[in-house]
């Protein structure tokens, strides 16, 4: 420093500023202590590719950038700028870089730097052998006394920190069986749920199963009514086809024999006086009253029976259309039953799995213990 920078260095004279002050942290950690780690990483790889000379050529380049800064401080800012000022200085990438481009330019010559540890080890011999023995010895004993105090005061926080990382692992193993036992505890609520829930479920599934026989049963009587009443139905039209052409052939072999009385009583010169030009028949009226014709009665009877078969019949589609109806009705009841049965069951099913899982996703010190799987719902 007094050849590369002697102002600084006459500076530093006048205000009893040693190296160690400010350079000791620099030179036992690598200027990892304060400096940014980009600057950090640039130093290290000169270091591995030019040996420990490099650690001398970036001390020099830092007192030689901040010299101006440093001539005009005193003591107290001389140390204040080495810790504060001149670490923020370096955060930025590229000051880093020109700093170590003026490291790399600072001429150090080793036979130097070798002259100076010779110089120096040279003067510590000196003054260990004008040293007084007693005065070597005191202080040799002063530095054992520290060493000693130092290592008893070693042994007593590592004897403090046996001792709290004893009672802190005491309570967390107690910890550690309270969170066994309340998973234990978990566990054991968890299968009395599960059995619970089994025999909830087997109860729903034999409801299920009488719910779909009893489905079953009015669905197969309601099959049965429609066909009975299908086949009353087609039977009704069949009879009332029958009475139909019956109709119709007594109607028309009763005019066939009026027209044949008719002919025989116009060839009859007294009867024809009773029948008009038009051919109607004068005492009809009077025949009528007198005599119950029996083909009217016997068609009376025929519409009667026709009427009647014919409210039969309405009666019959009404109850017919009153039967799907019924069934409709009960496809519907059925189907929304259905739904909540399988909301239910998938309902109970998730949740069963979500509490197994959580009680065994959350118990790390027991092994998960085998149970068997429900059965399988049909």
């Amino acid at each position: 420093m007094n050849e590369q920078l002697p102002d600084l260095h006459t500076h530093f004279c006048d205000l009893h500023l040693e190296a160690h002050m400010y350079a000791s942290q620099w030179f036992l950690t690598l200027f990892t202590a304060k400096f940014p780690l980009c600057m950090v990483f640039h130093i290290i790889d000169l270091l591995l590719c030019e040996g420990l000379n490099i650690i001398f050529h970036v001390a020099l380049a830092l007192l030689k950038t901040s010299k101006e800064d440093l001539l005009q401080a005193d003591f107290e800012g001389a140390l204040k700028f080495f810790r504060v000022q001149l670490p923020k200085r370096y955060r930025a990438e590229e000051n880093a870089r020109r700093l170590m481009e003026q490291a790399c330019n600072i001429k150090v010559p080793t036979k130097k730097l070798k002259k100076y540890e010779k110089e120096y080890q040279t003067m510590r011999e000196s003054q260990l052998q004008q040293e007084d023995p007693m005065d070597r010895y005191k202080r040799e004993n002063r530095r054992l006394q520290e060493a000693s105090m130092r290592l008893e005061q070693e042994n007593d926080d590592l004897a403090h920190e046996l001792v709290t990382s004893k009672i802190a692992l005491r309570n967390d193993l107690d910890q550690a069986e309270d969170k066994a036992d309340v998973l234990n505890k978990e566990l054991l609520l968890t299968k009395q749920r599960l059995v619970e829930a089994e025999e909830e479920k087997r109860k729903q599934e034999e409801e299920t199963a009488q719910l779909k026989e009893v489905f079953r049963k009015q669905l197969e009587k309601a099959e049965y009514e429609i066909k009975k009443t299908t086949a009353i139905i087609a039977e009704y039209k069949q009879i009332c086809s029958q009475l139909s052409t019956r109709l119709e052939k007594q109607q028309t072999a009763s005019k066939e024999e009026l027209e044949v009385v008719k002919g025989k009583m116009m060839t009859c010169k007294h009867c024809s006086d009773i029948f008009s030009k038009e051919g109607t028949l004068k005492l009809a009226a009077i025949s009528r009253e007198d005599q119950g014709i029996e083909p009217d009665d016997e068609k009376d009877s025929l519409k009667k029976q026709l009427r009647e078969l014919e409210l039969e019949l309405a009666q019959t589609k009404l109850q017919l259309v009153e039967a799907k109806c019924k069934i409709q009705e009960l496809e519907h009841q059925r189907g929304a039953l259905m739904n909540e049965i399988q909301a239910a069951k998938n309902s109970w099913f998730s949740k069963t799995l979500n509490s197994i899982k959580t009680a065994t996703g959350t118990q790390p010190l027991q092994p998960p213990q085998a149970t068997q799987p429900p059965k399988e719902s049909t």
